[in-house]
């Protein structure tokens, strides 16, 4: 592997000059440098990158800090992320935390430790006492898709609370009463805002919030058939279920197609997100759509637009809505409930 040495010796130049060359550190006259990119061509002399920007204080590399990366949801926003800082020059450090808040600590501690630029902070929970860590390491940080007690940091986020009352609401204008609630890890902001929104469309309807409509999941397609089951289990079943994404949603669907009913005619099924799955299964599956692409973009573009000073001094907070897509998966009741 050829070195900088290399380069000078074939260039007939000092190695300093090579290095000026490669920095644009002083000016070196056109002559000099155009022998010392031929040499540089000949010999394939690729410069340390990770180097140069360390002693500038720079790495081009940013963090992404996901709680779930077999999620459809979040590998979207994972492939957004990284084509915009592929095409600004910045690669991209992907970490699944597995929602767990002591394996997103010891992230935060490795991505500060590999001196990335930026983060873009998609949260486990709603605990996160430890991003104190990046403000005071002055790390750029933005926080995506879940909101966080945590001052002096751009967010970018869904209205989730509204997205939950469509999706509700949709559900109560094609005649349903009874409908239950696929929730999310209670922790986590976006399920408690589509629980909120789901619970304030009912009460807006005159019908009350009854918590044994209410099953708790994990956002992930096993939790989301549990808690089906859970609901199919009740005395008095619910006409309609609302579930907080559409894994769960989708796992709901084996649920009440193993218990012999049918979607829509027996129970409609709606979801949260709309990942590409949701219009491949079947029947295809009303839900709400998020603008992941926007809310990835955003994100990134704003924690580059910090890292390079190009950002006005005010934080941002970002609030982004939701689309309701109706498919398949919701009907009005047939007979009584």
């Amino acid at each position: 592997m050829a070195t900088i040495k290399d380069v000078a010796r074939l260039a007939d130049v000092s190695t300093a000059t090579v290095s000026h060359v490669i920095n644009d550190t002083r000016y070196v006259s056109d002559e000099l440098r155009a022998r010392v990119l031929d040499a540089m061509e000949v010999l394939n002399y690729r410069p340390n990158v990770l180097a140069q920007g360390l002693r500038r204080g720079e790495t081009h590399t940013i963090g992404l800090v996901v709680p779930d990366n077999a999620n459809p949801f979040f590998a979207e926003v994972a492939r957004v992320v990284e084509d915009v800082g592929f095409d600004r020059g910045y690669s991209v450090i992907l970490c699944n935390t597995g929602d767990d808040l002591e394996r997103e600590r010891a992230y935060i501690d490795v991505l500060i430790a590999k001196q990335v630029d930026g983060i873009i902070f998609i949260a486990a929970g709603d605990h996160h006492k430890h991003l104190a860590e990046l403000t005071d390491a002055n790390v750029p940080l933005v926080l995506a898709d879940r909101d966080v007690a945590q001052s002096g940091v751009d967010v970018v986020l869904v209205d989730n609370e509204l997205g939950g009352h469509r999706a509700t609401e949709h559900l109560l204008d094609l005649g349903h009463r009874r409908i239950g609630c696929i929730a999310g890890p209670s922790e986590a902001t976006p399920s408690a805002d589509r629980v909120k929104g789901y619970a304030r469309a009912l009460r807006e309807a005159g019908v009350p919030v009854q918590q044994s409509l209410i099953e708790p999941g994990d956002f992930r397609y096993e939790g989301g058939e549990e808690a089906a089951a859970r609901l199919l289990s009740l005395d008095s079943l619910p006409s309609a279920v609302f579930a907080c994404n559409d894994l769960m949603a989708i796992g709901a669907l084996r649920a009440i197609r193993r218990a012999g009913l049918r979607v829509p005619e027996d129970i409609s099924v709606v979801g949260f997100d709309d990942i590409v799955l949701a219009s491949a299964v079947s029947p295809a599956l009303t839900t709400v759509a998020q603008p992941v692409e926007q809310l990835a973009k955003i994100s990134t573009e704003l924690l580059l637009s910090r890292i390079e000073g190009e950002s006005p001094s005010d934080l941002a907070r970002i609030v982004l809505d939701t689309e309701l897509v109706v498919r398949n998966s919701s009907a009005s009741p047939i007979g009584s409930w």
